[in-house]
């Protein structure tokens, strides 16, 4: 007989899966790992109107930490954690550098997803390894070659860097970290163990592997909800989903308000409840599959940086506010670097949920302290704002009526 479980139960467990509601002291090097490795990925993405995505999910579990800390675990020589095309742009362990095998073969045949370039160009990539070798690591900026030609408008990408992201895709280079988030490449012997490059993997195995990984971070999900863990095909995912019930690794399970079969993981806890408060980056596990989002939480959510300024509803980067088990409210935050200041550009309360201000209060002074902020202020948009406000003390500034709902409309820089 299959289990059922209530909502609130799926929620409890999936945050649990997540690492949230456990009891944190400082936060070092031990437990950014920790948490990492339970996460399996962590997103990248270029937007800094706040901070860098991938420093946030850390954040929300942990609490504040040393970002250098961070860095040296994925940026450093011989970082225990890689850049690859995982999900998204994402640092993941290099102990999963083989699972990935069989999506480099497919890119390096073009057969994969992804079209950035012309690979019969072997002049190009002769030329690019070569300078690699003699020079690297090296960004795409730093290349000269004499066909070089920058594409579409000015942040396009040129030719050299269409050719470099191409054959990161395939595996031919690998990111050998960032300077100000422009991506440095080189030659893979010199970044990753060698026993991590010769590994073979076969797909089937991998795809199960990493369903496996998933599973574990999220606790309790769908097909759908795995597959999008490492955006693998679903038809791949079944099959994995199959083999870890019948080894007893994965237990399906009915969920009340889901519409498709649900499978538990079968080491997830399911505690009496979840303490949390804490804000998430728009690629946060918790909310970056928005389906999922909205079938755990009720809770709609799109991020709105591609919105032009007059049509966002709530902000151009809009955070969730995880409050204990559920997504109470959004605030769009925005870091004033030159003046120390964290702005709070709207705060919003979610429909029939009962944000606790001084909580989220709390919350916004923690993370201004975390960015280095001296100060908070509080634009008047948004239904929470006036509160939120108040109970910081601070300033409630007049929204710009000239851009009413934007901070900044400038095109995105691709990474």
């Amino acid at each position: 007989m299959v289990e059922k479980l209530s909502a609130a139960q799926a929620r409890r467990i999936a945050l649990a899966a997540q690492g949230f509601g456990k009891p944190v002291g400082t936060v070092g090097t031990r437990q950014l790992n920790l948490a990492l490795q339970r996460l399996a990925v962590l997103q990248i993405d270029s937007v800094n109107v706040f901070e860098r995505s991938h420093y946030l999910p850390l954040f929300a579990r942990l609490g504040a930490y040393d970002k250098a800390l961070l860095d040296k675990l994925t940026l450093a020589r011989r970082a225990p954690y890689v850049e690859y095309w995982a999900h998204q742009a994402a640092f993941i362990p290099v102990e999963s550098w083989p699972l990935w095998q069989w999506h480099r073969e497919n890119e390096l045949a073009g057969t994969g997803k992804t079209k950035h370039w012309d690979r019969t160009d072997t002049r190009m990539t002769d030329f690019l390894l070569t300078e690699l070798a003699e020079k690297g690591p090296l960004p795409a900026s730093k290349i000269e070659y004499e066909a070089n030609k920058r594409s579409g408008p000015w942040w396009g990408w040129s030719e050299v860097k269409s050719a470099l992201e191409t054959m990161f895709f395939d595996g031919r280079v690998v990111v050998a970290g960032r300077k100000n988030f422009e991506r440095y490449y080189d030659l893979p012997e010199r970044r990753l163990p060698g026993h991590l490059l010769d590994a073979s993997i076969p797909k089937a195995i991998a795809v199960r592997e990493l369903v496996r990984q998933a599973s574990t971070a999220l606790g309790i999900a769908t097909v759908r909800d795995l597959a999008d863990y490492w955006r693998l095909f679903q038809a791949d995912t079944k099959t994995a989903i199959l083999e870890l019930v019948e080894s007893g690794e994965l237990v399906p399970v009915r969920v009340e308000g889901w519409s498709s079969p649900g499978y538990l993981h079968r080491d997830a806890r399911m505690p009496r409840r979840v303490d949390a408060m804490a804000l998430l980056s728009p690629f946060d596990p918790v909310v970056w599959e928005r389906a999922r989002t909205e079938r755990m939480f009720g809770f709609h959510y799109r991020i709105e940086i591609y919105t032009p300024g007059p049509q966002r509803q709530f902000g151009y980067y809009t955070l969730p506010v995880l409050q204990d088990e559920a997504l109470v409210a959004r605030v769009d935050l925005k870091s004033d670097r030159q003046n120390r200041t964290l702005r709070v550009q709207s705060a919003w309360r979610e429909p029939g949920q009962a944000p606790d201000v001084a909580r989220i209060a709390q919350l916004l002074r923690e993370t201004a302290a975390w960015q280095g902020m001296e100060s908070l202020v509080v634009q008047d948009w948004g239904d929470l704002a006036r509160e939120v406000a108040g109970e910081l003390g601070s300033t409630l500034v007049e929204r710009d009526r000239k851009l009413p709902h934007a901070d900044r409309d400038e095109p995105l820089a691709r990474t």
